[in-house]
């Protein structure tokens, strides 16, 4: 019911919102301005369906965790015996700690039995979490990362991934039965190389709360270091350099979309020098992308930018945002799923605001299996502290399939 709410008091603001709206521009039309309370009022409104939209996409996640069921992996009996050993021992020792060179290889030994990953090092001085606490983090990760939702997402054995994309492709052209064919160009290769890079949390807390025998070891883990994962990574996906880190979407050379070429992002000028104010540049976005990639493309941008695309409007005076007045709906802008992510830029001069793009296509997340954890009762007396590491990188790995809005002329 209170996600019902929520949608409804949404749809409410947002026909207050349009309202207002038309009688904001109506007003500048006619006197060449708009009265102040009538902007604080479009302004204030306008932050209320922000926030109440954060609140339905909450209200779905928690609903989505309702919903959502464990059940046993398959396996026979010997493997999900030694999964289940395996879990036991990694609770205890979370819990109550214990040699970590006998438990790493009590650990190691069942890994193997219940074909896990062998990652566990007693010289190391770390464990691999179990699969539960993987399934725990990566879950709660999709629920909060813009990024991990739309991006493809892989599993890895290796400390990089690599592949080899096809950018040139070959000639071909249509013959009579009997006429000569011209050989064909050899296909020009380009290597996509994405190195696994680390990340860190190091959440602690009281013995005495580890002593609680009903704690869920794998959802408090996932709870106490994901949002740490998730500030780190979530901003690298984005702009960061690819230096002990992911690439970033905008970390790439961008070019106008007219000069695009293979390794570049192309952008399209927003038509204003350090405002975004031009409605028919969305749709000029939009159709810089080839088809093939169009039809699963979706928008990325901030709240922010969301506040001010949420005002404009076509040439016949229709809005070109739409709300997701259904549980599990989407808000859309031109018939598209949008995707906020606050670690888009802002709008301002030479600023990347805006992404149009197939992302599953476009992106890719590599993890590297296993989390490690240290545990760490000795530095801080009273507390416990598990340090906490998983390794990922990130990168495009289709140029093509991805374009930005650039707050410029040209």
């Amino acid at each position: 019911m209170e996600l019902k709410d929520t949608i409804d008091e949404i749809g409410k603001a947002v026909k207050e919102l349009r309202d207002d709206n038309d009688k904001r521009l109506k007003a500048i039309e006619s006197k060449g301005y708009a009265p102040a309370d009538l902007e604080e009022r479009v302004n204030k409104i306008n932050g209320e369906i922000t926030k109440l939209s954060d609140m339905k996409h909450q209200l779905e996640a928690i609903e989505t965790a309702l919903a959502r069921k464990d059940f046993p992996g398959g396996g026979s009996g010997e493997v999900n015996a030694a999964k289940a050993e395996h879990k036991k021992i990694f609770d205890r020792w979370f819990k109550k700690g214990g040699d970590i060179a006998t438990v790493a290889a009590a650990m190691k030994d069942l890994e193997i039995k219940a074909e896990l990953s062998t990652l566990s090092d007693p010289e190391g001085g770390y464990i691999t979490a179990p699969p539960e606490v993987d399934s725990a983090i990566d879950r709660v990760a999709v629920d909060i990362s813009a990024m991990r939702r739309i991006a493809t997402v892989r599993q890895v054995g290796a400390d990089a991934y690599k592949k080899y994309v096809n950018v040139g492709g070959t000639t071909s052209g249509w013959v009579g039965e009997k006429e000569t064919r011209s050989e064909t160009d050899t296909p020009e290769l380009k290597e996509i190389l994405i190195n696994v890079q680390e990340v860190y949390a190091e959440p602690h807390t009281t013995q005495k709360e580890l002593d609680d025998a009903i704690i869920d070891v794998a959802g408090w883990l996932a709870d106490e270091v994901i949002i740490e994962f998730n500030d780190q990574e979530g901003e690298k996906f984005i702009s960061g350099n690819g230096v002990k880190q992911p690439k970033g979407l905008g970390a790439y050379t961008m070019v106008t979309n007219a000069n695009y070429a293979w390794g570049s992002v192309g952008y399209v000028p927003g038509g204003h020098a350090s405002l975004f104010n031009n409605a028919d540049k969305i749709t000029s976005l939009q159709h810089a992308l080839k088809p093939k990639y169009r039809a699963n493309g979706l928008w990325l941008m901030n709240d922010t930018t969301c506040e001010v695309v949420r005002l404009f409007k076509n040439g016949n005076g229709d809005y070109l945002w739409r709300q997701g007045l259904v549980a599990g709906q989407p808000d859309t802008l031109l018939g598209k799923p949008i995707e906020y992510d606050d670690y888009v830029d802002d709008i301002g001069a030479n600023k990347y605001p805006l992404f149009f793009g197939d992302f599953k296509r476009a992106y890719l997340i590599v993890d590297r299996l296993g989390i490690r954890i240290i545990r760490d009762n000795i530095t801080t007396k009273g507390y416990v502290k598990f340090y906490t590491t998983k390794r990922v990188g990130g990168g495009i790995i289709n140029y093509e399939a991805v374009k930005a809005l650039k707050i410029a002329t040209t």
